[in-house]
């Protein structure tokens, strides 16, 4: 995992407003703790910021008064509308020190045909040295059938990660693939149960009609000629 390298500044201004007129400068209201020392507030440059957390656990060497140390992301907040920094925690770390962080799963390959992928793991908890943190965990499942299950102490880690997450957990489960008279039933109930109602169609009302029987009083075939003169 590549280090990214920040200049960060120290807050001494604090609440709502100094944290608004910190993100008017383009910059991001942190802080940092962590190995019992007190916590920091500081700022960051938000551009540098956001490229830096664009990698998942990035570990990032934040230089302040002089020093230097490193940091993991412990809790980022974005602004629910617009997605920018709001604030950010970050935990301070020391090299070949072990950290318990959490995973994205990657799924790749492809399954047998008819067949439905779902990834019921989308993380796996994981325990690695601060500066080996792995930025992802692939899961194969190229030729696997319906019924195949793969399990979190089934998982391939990197080099020097352990596992965290609960070994019988699982992380991908291969199904069949529903037909589409399946789905199609599915979506009939699922309205049916909202009561959505659709209007036949041309070809429905037109079956419907040849399906009818005649109406009562309607058309009557003639009687044969012998039952005419009641012979």
């Amino acid at each position: 995992m590549a280090e990214v390298r920040i200049a960060a500044e120290p807050r001494t201004e604090f609440g709502k407003g100094a944290a608004r007129r910190v993100r008017r400068a383009n910059k991001v209201p942190a802080v940092l703790y962590g190995h019992g020392a007190e916590v920091r507030h500081i700022s960051l440059p938000g551009h540098e910021l956001m490229l830096a957390l664009k990698v998942q656990n990035a570990l990032l060497t934040i230089e302040l008064d002089g020093n230097s140390e490193l940091a993991l992301p412990k809790a980022v907040q974005r602004d629910p509308i617009k997605g920018f920094l709001e604030h950010v925690d970050l935990v301070v770390v020391r090299r070949g020190e072990k950290v318990t962080v959490e995973v994205s799963v990657h799924v790749v390959g492809e399954s047998a045909p008819d067949t439905l992928v779902t990834l019921d793991q989308p993380m796996l908890s994981v325990e690695a040295e601060a500066t080996h943190i792995p930025t992802g965990i692939e899961v194969s499942v190229a030729g696997l059938t319906a019924g195949s299950q793969i399990h979190a102490s089934d998982v391939a880690l990197p080099e020097g990660a352990t596992l965290v997450t609960d070994p019988g957990a699982l992380v991908v489960n291969i199904t069949a693939a529903q037909t589409a008279e399946q789905l199609e039933a599915e979506l009939a109930e699922a309205e049916a149960e909202v009561g959505i109602v659709h209007e036949p169609t041309d070809e429905e009302q037109a079956a419907a009609a040849e399906a009818a029987p005649a109406e009562e009083g309607g058309f009557e075939e003639p009687a044969a000629e012998g039952e005419q003169d009641g012979s």
